[in-house]
């Protein structure tokens, strides 16, 4: 381990089991003074700390450390078209404090970032905490995002985002690493972190007024060259052939399997729906119209998922989104298609379920989004280093 130092020490420490300086020792390689230096350095910045002594085999005790997940914390926001939810974390991606607003992400940036900013600290003073024990933010937007610069790229329900430097405003409150990225990647973190730690390749879809996704693949989220990949809802489908789209191209899934098409499907059937949103009770209430015309929906997007099956080979599809409350129909649908169509071996270890985090997996996942960000060795040794 060339360079060996307190940050790379510390990769071995996060997985929270306390240690010996013995054993990191001889799990390392080096000398135990060149691990008592760098513990001391950890403990100096409080990312570690002593948690007892190891049990004695004779002679004076070894002591332990381990990692402190409460030395610092993270903000993370998961910001919707109409609601925001906002949050503390530790470092280990527990959430400290929590509160979700009503927000308009139509008034633009500048509003919205604000009272973001007042939300965070006002869940610092909730905690007794001090502005200084933030040391990253995770956002997620509800558009597409250049993720390596944190600005929206021409998002479609978002007046006034195109190109905002979303980064540098929040700086202006809090001078840390702020990563910004669009909603369906953070719930493809939150979920696979809280229901599905061990799977290394799956595919998050969220079915809601839009229709997109988030690829894990190898155990790490996929954003493409520009950090459009995932936006399955804008890929052209049969059965919507020469049928616009509010993206302003023709044919796309979105335009028949999200749910305000669904909504309309339904309304020209004659159901009286007063909110797009009452599709989900009518499915969930029994209604035959209603679970015919989710099942096709499912259907179509299976069309879709059958293709990413054949490209990416995951051994999991999670369904989240508004629409996923109404699951029994709608998996059903891609079930049929994806099972049937793709070949028995990108299928055998396929699972296509229902996500189980459900609202939180946006705030969780922008706050793990953080946390790897700023606990990275290259990262961490800048605030070993301060």
């Amino acid at each position: 381990m060339p360079g060996f130092g307190a940050s790379e020490l510390f990769q071995i420490l996060r997985d929270g089991r306390p240690r010996t300086r013995s054993e990191l020792s001889a799990a390392t390689g080096f000398a135990r003074s060149t691990i008592t230096s760098r513990i001391d350095e950890l403990i100096d910045t409080g990312f570690i700390a002593p948690v007892g002594d190891a049990a004695s085999t004779g002679g004076r005790p070894s002591a332990l450390v381990a990692f402190n997940p409460v030395a610092r914390l993270v903000a993370a926001a998961d910001i919707g078209a109409t609601h925001a939810t906002v949050a503390l974390l530790d470092l280990a991606g527990s959430t400290l404090a929590k509160v979700t607003e009503e927000i308009q992400i139509a008034a633009g940036p500048e509003p919205v970032l604000e009272r973001l900013v007042g939300t965070v600290d006002a869940l610092l003073a909730e905690l007794g905490r001090e502005k200084g024990d933030v040391i990253a933010v995770g956002i997620g937007l509800p558009g597409p995002v250049e993720h390596s610069s944190g600005k929206p790229s021409q998002p479609p329900i978002m007046p006034g985002w195109n190109g905002f430097d979303v980064p540098r405003y929040i700086q202006r409150s809090y001078d840390v690493a702020v990563l910004v990225d669009n909603d369906v990647n953070i719930m493809a973190l939150g979920e696979r972190a809280v229901a599905w730690p061990e799977s290394d390749n799956m595919i998050f879809l969220k079915v809601a007024t839009g229709i997109g996704s988030g690829i894990i693949s190898s155990g790490q989220l996929q954003r493409g060259a520009d950090g459009s990949a995932g936006d399955v809802g804008h890929i052209a489908v049969a059965r919507a052939a020469g049928i616009a789209c509010r993206c302003g191209n023709i044919g796309c899934l979105e335009a028949i399997a999200g749910r305000p098409a669904i909504a309309a499907a339904l309304r020209a059937e004659g159901m009286e729906l007063e909110r797009d949103g009452d599709v989900v009770a009518l499915v969930q209430q029994g209604n035959l119209l209603a679970g015919q015309v989710v099942r096709q929906a499912g259907r179509d997007i299976g069309e879709v998922l059958n293709m990413c099956v054949s490209i990416l080979n995951p051994s999991l599809i999670v369904i989240g989104g508004s629409m996923a409350e109404a699951s029994e129909q709608l998996i059903a649908g891609m079930r049929e298609v994806v099972y049937s169509r793709s070949t028995p071996l990108a299928t055998q270890h396929l699972s296509i379920v229902q996500a189980r985090t459900g609202a939180d997996a946006g705030v969780i996942g922008a706050g793990i989004m953080a946390i790897d960000y700023v606990l990275a060795p290259e990262n961490l040794a800048v605030l070993t280093a301060a």
